[in-house]
């Protein structure tokens, strides 16, 4: 069929909100400016923005939502300029890193709902408000508060969207928090319901359910990520959504790193970057101090170094409250001063890090904490500390069943014992690494 016959239907707004339901996006957008050219309606520019969203065309989303906001006030059409200005809020964050501009917008969308009933609208809010202070605070006890009140709103309300959106908010906070298991569990939970449709709106799909992947790369829980990534591209080539890891790429990368598929991990770093360089430099950040990390173990130190100070401002933009991030970056942070051979504040660095996991009490982070003690421990010449961390650590992802990691902590360990003269021990930790990485790599 001629493509231009296609656009020649009587509603030409609902046939592309047909085909935005299926996954067609560039056909949705010919509908929607069909739709445009035939009478312009707030009703009809913002689908066009929908569309321009999954496109990932952040300046006509932008230009779109704009104009859709300002038709909705002309009409007297609170609801709609809130729902516009909720989506601006977001959209100057992720696409311009603009953080004043969409605060403005949210307030913009409070005034236009205060005198409103109860409206879906209300929920988004909320949610929207809870990834704000995740996002751009850190403040996790307001990440859960918004999460609440926008999950008690879905249930009065009867909208499952926003009750399974705010279900996975919250789980993400309480994971954040050091509660895992309880938000482990609702994080399973909301991902298990967005994938089966209980979802109905495509992006809030994938929103949360990156809200696990995020989750799951804070509490090491690598495993579980594997498996609802799987789900995820399953869902994604389903539905033919190409961008479905855009903003959790470097989430998912940080996991690949963690999992031992190197190149993957680069790969997923890099395309991460070059989408946020394009259409979200504002979101660019994560995904460098990630990349650092990889740098590190690949050991390409120069390259590490020109990062290193990305993890600084990491560092310094998190709050005490967020107990598991700040863990994460301390471990890289400790790791880097060794490398950079600034031992005093790798010391003060571990030591942070070691008092935050004993808060946590999350066996995967103590383990990751205890090789990078004896890290420090064997910079500093203390050999013997070194030793007994990293047999510790060894223990522990054993235990808790980490191959990958406990492979590496062998090799760390391998290291202390050949500086120990302990040449068969060291030669034993060697071999049984090498043994499970092939096996692994065997199995893939």
């Amino acid at each position: 069929m001629n493509p231009e016959s296609e656009l020649e239907v009587a509603d030409p707004l609902s046939a592309g909100r047909e085909a935005l339901r299926r996954g067609d996006w560039e056909l949705a957008r010919a509908y929607f400016e069909a739709a445009h050219e035939r009478g312009e309606s707030p009703e009809a520019v913002e689908a066009l923005a929908m569309a321009a969203w999954w496109l990932d065309d952040g300046q006509l989303v932008i230009e779109s939502r704009e104009r859709a906001y300002r038709l909705y006030r002309e009409r007297g059409n609170a609801t709609g300029a809130a729902r516009m200005a909720i989506w601006l809020g977001w959209d100057y964050l992720a696409f311009r890193g603009e953080p004043a501009v969409a605060r403005g917008w949210l307030q913009r969308a409070h005034r236009l709902l205060a005198a409103l009933e109860s409206v879906p609208e209300h929920g988004w809010l909320a949610i929207r408000e809870g990834e704000f202070a995740f996002v751009l605070e850190n403040d996790l006890a307001a990440t859960r508060r918004w999460a609440e009140r926008a999950r008690a709103i879905g249930s009065s309300l009867g909208v499952d969207d926003i009750e399974l959106s705010a279900l996975g908010l919250e789980g993400l906070a309480l994971a954040s928090e050091g509660q895992i298991a309880d938000g482990i569990r609702q994080l399973d939970e909301a991902s298990a319901a967005a994938i089966a449709g209980e979802i109905s709106e495509l992006w809030a799909v994938g929103r949360t359910c990156c809200y696990m992947i995020t989750a799951c790369e804070r509490v090491r829980d690598f495993d579980r990520a594997s498996q609802w990534c799987q789900r995820m591209l399953e869902f994604a080539a389903q539905w033919r959504i190409r961008d479905l890891f855009a903003v959790c790429r470097a989430h998912y990368g940080a996991i690949l790193v963690s999992r031992g598929t190197w190149e993957e991990a680069d790969a997923t770093f890099e395309t991460a970057l070059q989408e946020f360089a394009g259409s979200r430099p504002g979101m660019a950040f994560e995904a460098l101090v990630r990349r650092a990390e990889l740098r590190r173990r690949q050991g390409r130190l120069e390259e590490a170094a020109d990062l290193f100070h990305k993890v600084e401002r990491f560092l310094s933009k998190l709050g005490p409250e967020s107990r598991l991030q700040r863990a994460a970056g301390l471990e890289l942070y400790a790791r880097s001063l060794v490398a950079l051979g600034e031992l005093e504040r790798a010391r003060n660095a571990v030591t942070e890090l070691l008092d935050l996991v004993a808060e946590v009490g999350a066996d995967s982070l103590r383990a990751s904490a205890l090789v990078v003690e004896g890290v420090v421990a064997g910079a500093e010449g203390d050999l013997d500390a070194a030793r007994r961390s990293m047999e510790d650590a060894v223990d522990l992802f054993q235990q808790i069943g980490a191959p990958f990691e406990t492979a590496r902590s062998r090799l760390d360990l391998a290291r202390v014992l050949g500086a120990l003269g302990r040449k068969d021990a060291a030669a034993q930790q060697a071999r049984l690494a090498q043994r499970r990485t092939t096996r692994r790599r065997a199995c893939r």
